[in-house]
């Protein structure tokens, strides 16, 4: 763990002796021309799916810098580490936020409990009135830190929640996409999520996420999120993490954008980070 460049701790305080070659190209060509095929029959569902599966990295620790930007072009950045791993078998993503800076905000931490089947669980801390207090579920459609974000944004969404339907095929930032529209399947689920629905751009050759645009209750465009700078961290699980998130609100014209600043993929991350005693720790 010392040895890692990135920790959450420290920071805080990449012929016929030519048949079988031959033969063996044609089987190539012929096994991508089905995996192409079958990859174009996928359902939107299966497509999401596989979206939840790229981002489900066994570990990770990071630095990240939040911006957000007034619709006057005002600055404001917010530094903070961020340290995540899987648990119960990939289940569940566990995520500690620690903000370094400005100080108003450095020693502010976030927990999350990131469930595959169920509610999240999240608790945040506040060094000034010294208390962890836990967030409900209809509280997390609210601003992740004052930014565009809201913690629903930020975690992997729950897939049985949704209604899927694959739109076009689009072109976004040089990647082929699939357009599918997630939907929620009952009022109470977009309530508490805040979007009527969303249209997410999958990449085809990967399954990252590259944009997504949120309707409001109402039906109308609320926010758009622009994903860049996909980086594989895990080659051997083909696992992904977007080095850099817009989320601009087409309704009051603020920005919020999310950057890596480095990132190191760690499987033995520290269990102990993942327990509300760690965001009291000075």
């Amino acid at each position: 763990m010392g040895q890692h460049t990135v920790n959450i701790e420290r920071i805080y305080n990449v012929s016929a002796s030519r048949l079988p070659v031959l033969l063996g190209l044609l089987i190539c060509v012929f096994v991508m021309c089905k995996n192409a095929e079958a990859g174009d029959k996928l359902s939107g569902s299966e497509i999401m799916d596989r979206v939840a599966l790229t981002r489900k990295l066994d570990g990770s620790e990071s630095l990240i810098t939040l911006t957000n930007i007034s619709e006057n072009g005002k600055k404001r950045v917010r530094k903070m580490a961020l340290a995540s791993k899987l648990y119960d078998g990939g289940k569940t993503e566990k995520l500690v936020y620690k903000f370094i800076s400005p100080e108003d905000v450095k020693g502010t931490g976030i927990l999350t409990f990131d469930y595959e089947d169920k509610s999240d669980d999240v608790w945040i801390y506040f060094p000034a009135l010294r208390k962890t207090r836990r967030i409900l579920g209809a509280q997390q459609s609210k601003s992740f830190m004052g930014s565009e974000f809201t913690y629903v944004d930020l975690n992997i969404p729950k897939l049985e929640n949704y209604a899927y339907k694959i739109l076009k095929e689009e072109v976004v930032d040089g990647e082929l996409c699939y357009a599918v529209e997630n939907k929620p399947k009952d009022e109470k689920i977009a309530r508490d999520e805040g979007y009527a629905k969303k249209i997410v751009w999958v990449a085809k050759s990967d399954f990252t996420v590259r944009k997504v645009v949120y309707f409001d209750l109402k039906g109308d465009e609320l926010k758009q999120m622009n994903i860049k700078e996909i980086k594989l961290l895990d080659p051997q699980k083909n696992r992904y993490r977007p080095m850099y998130m817009k989320m601009k609100n087409l309704k009051n014209g603020r920005s919020s954008i999310l950057k890596t600043l480095k990132i190191e993929f760690n499987p033995d991350v520290k269990d102990t980070y993942f327990r509300t005693g760690f965001l009291e720790r000075p």
